[in-house]
C-alpha cells in the first residue's frame, strides 16, 4: 500500500465522523450506534439519508450543506476515496455528516429497522452481467427494506442507459411508486439542489457527451418483489480505465422479454 493511502487511513482514524469496523469486531461486539444514530451521534431526530458507494463523498457533503435539517452518512468500502469528503466535512464543521467504511451488504449490522429514511445511489457500476450485484436489483431492495422506513425514497443518479432502464422496469413491475424519472437531468427543467452537485466522475461523463439519468421512487416495507424477466441492451461504452466512449448519445437501449 502506498504511503499516501496509509497517511489518509491514519488521518481518518483520528476523525470522529468516520467509522471503520472490521468484520470480526461486528460479529463479536456489534456496532454501538446501531439504533442509536439519532440519540448518540447526530443528537437530533432528523431523517437519516445514506449515500451508497459514496466515493469521494461529494453528494454526502453537498446535500448536508444544503439540508441542515437532515443527517447524511456516506458509505463506501474504499477509504482512500472517502478521506476527501470526510476531510472536507470536518474542515467545514458539518455536524450532520458521517462516513462509514464498510460493504453495502452489511447495512443491517449498522442500522436498525426503520432507522434510514432515504438512500442515494450515485453512479454505481451497472453490473450488466451480474443482476445480484446490481445495487437497484430486487435483492438489494430487500436488503434496504431491513433498515428503511416504510415508503422510504430511493434515488438513482447514473450515466448508464442500461442501469437506468433496468431500474425503471424493476420499479414499475413491482409497483414501486415513481416520483421523478428523467433520462436527461440537466435538460429536464427540474428545480432541485441536486442539479448543483456534480461529482468528479459525473463531470467527466458530461464532458464526454453523456446525459445523466435520474430516478426517484419509494420503497414500501411490504409486498413481494419479483426480478424483471427482461433482456436489456448493454451500454456501448466503458469506464475511463477500461475503454473509450463509443456511443455518447445512447439513452434508450433495446429491451426484450426473455423467452
Amino acid at each position: 500500500m502506498g504511503k499516501n493511502k496509509l497517511k489518509k487511513f491514519s488521518e481518518m482514524e483520528q476523525m470522529d465522523i468516520v467509522f471503520q469496523y472490521p468484520w470480526a469486531t461486528l460479529q463479536n461486539e456489534g456496532f454501538p450506534l446501531k439504533g442509536r444514530w439519532h440519540s448518540d451521534y447526530f443528537h437530533n431526530d432528523n431523517p437519516i439519508v445514506l449515500e451508497l458507494g459514496c466515493g469521494k463523498g461529494e453528494y454526502t457533503v453537498g446535500l448536508a450543506r444544503a439540508h441542515a435539517d437532515r443527517n447524511y452518512i456516506g458509505i463506501d468500502i474504499k477509504g482512500a476515496r472517502m478521506w476527501t469528503g470526510a476531510r472536507q466535512a470536518t474542515a467545514e464543521g458539518l455536524r450532520n455528516v458521517a462516513f462509514l467504511r464498510t460493504d453495502i451488504e452489511l447495512l443491517p449490522y449498522f442500522f436498525a429497522p426503520g432507522e434510514v429514511a432515504e438512500i442515494w445511489i450515485t453512479f454505481p457500476d451497472p453490473q450488466m452481467k451480474k443482476t445480484r450485484k446490481r445495487l437497484t436489483s430486487t435483492r438489494f431492495m430487500e436488503l434496504y427494506r431491513k433498515v428503511m422506513t416504510d415508503r422510504g425514497a430511493i434515488n438513482l443518479k447514473s450515466d448508464s442507459p442500461f442501469l437506468y432502464t433496468y431500474t425503471g422496469i424493476m420499479a414499475r413491475e413491482n409497483n414501486l411508486p415513481i416520483v421523478t424519472d428523467t433520462a436527461d437531468l440537466y435538460a429536464s427543467g427540474l428545480d432541485s439542489d441536486i442539479l448543483s452537485i456534480r461529482t468528479y466522475y459525473e463531470q467527466q461523463w458530461l464532458d464526454r457527451g453523456l446525459t445523466i439519468k435520474y430516478l426517484r421512487f419509494l420503497l414500501p416495507a411490504a409486498g413481494e418483489l419479483t426480478e424483471p424477466d427482461v433482456e436489456i441492451e448493454h451500454d456501448t461504452y466503458r469506464s475511463f480505465s477500461r475503454g473509450e466512449l463509443q456511443c455518447p448519445h445512447l439513452c434508450s437501449p433495446k429491451v426484450t422479454k426473455k423467452s
